[in-house]
């Protein structure tokens, strides 16, 4: 089954980037007590205590700019509607693949499961339905699937051209983006997009992110996303 996943491409700084970047305003600097890391982890300044509160203090009030000096790259792969509601995170930036220059055979995302339709629409769905509804449901965007796709081949093979010919794709076929972006920008999207109403689908993508981002800045990470 495809899966929605975010893989770590590139990082830039740590949380002393963030502590010494808001220190120049003092003109002063900080030094790492020293660096600490399990196998398999990146290595990491230990901060000392001042520090720590000085993170703190830059999130608790809002000073985000000294958190714009660390960057992160990530490569996503998800479903074309995941992928519509991530890129409106505009201090992101991203670049996708482009079906104008490509015809290879798309896949498609089934999700492992279906939700029920709710009349609170800013929670957006309900409950697990239940396995007939939902086996029946996956058997007929299966079917959709398959139809699209021919169409699409058939498209293509008549000439016309792979910028139109995609029109006949469905919103589940999947879609690989490079994103990067400063520490309090991606931040700011887990905020939103980790938050319980958050879509689930969207939710699975910004969790990978933030998992990978704790990793780096521990420290900077919880006090953004306010973890205590």
């Amino acid at each position: 089954m495809t899966s929605i996943t975010a893989t770590l491409l590139d990082c830039m700084g740590s949380d002393m980037t963030t502590v010494n970047a808001a220190r120049v305003s003092y003109n002063r600097e900080s030094e790492a007590l020293g660096a600490s890391g399990v196998e398999g982890s990146p290595m990491l300044p230990v901060l000392n205590d001042g520090d720590k509160r000085l993170i703190g203090y830059l999130a608790s009030n809002k000073h985000t700019s000294p958190f714009g000096h660390a960057f992160a790259s990530f490569l996503c792969e998800a479903p074309i509607y995941v992928c519509r509601q991530m890129v409106k995170h505009k201090f992101l930036r991203i670049n996708e693949v482009s079906r104008r220059y490509i015809s290879d055979d798309p896949t498609f995302y089934y999700p492992p499961h279906y939700r029920a339709a709710i009349k609170n629409k800013k929670q957006g769905s309900g409950r697990r339905v239940e396995d007939a509804e939902g086996n029946a449901a996956i058997a007929n965007v299966t079917k959709h699937n398959a139809r699209s796709m021919m169409e699409y081949r058939n498209l293509l093979s008549a000439g016309i051209c792979e910028e139109q010919a995609r029109s006949v794709l469905p919103l589940s076929m999947m879609t690989k983006w490079w994103w990067s972006g400063s520490l309090d920008a991606f931040a700011d999207m887990c905020r939103l997009r980790c938050a319980p109403d958050a879509q689930e689908e969207s939710r699975i993508l910004a969790m990978q992110i933030s998992v990978e981002m704790v990793k780096r800045y521990p420290v900077s990470w919880a006090a953004l996303r306010g973890i205590h």
